[in-house]
């Protein structure tokens, strides 16, 4: 396992922004974005990745991994809860 595959990458349809919005909480604030589903977690991806490989260069350590949490019944429970 890489170490960019210790943080959830999330693709997601915004309406507000008309387009795919990836994103990986934990890691870094902002994302990517546009209109092909798959081209923009291949983006995201390759982000996580560098994000992971800058905070290395730079002798940083890396925040706390967000995989392994279960997230997808964790949103649904509270999205049921709306």
């Amino acid at each position: 396992m890489t170490q960019e595959s210790k943080y959830v990458k999330i693709v997601a349809w915004s309406d507000e922004d008309n387009c795919f919005v990836g994103s990986c909480p934990g890691l870094f604030y902002g994302g990517c974005h546009g209109n092909d589903e798959q081209a923009v977690f291949a983006e995201l991806c390759q982000i996580v990745k560098e994000t992971v490989k800058l905070f290395e260069q730079e002798g940083r350590p890396l925040p706390a991994p967000t995989s392994g949490h279960d997230w997808a019944n964790t949103i649904t429970t509270i999205s049921s809860k709306s």
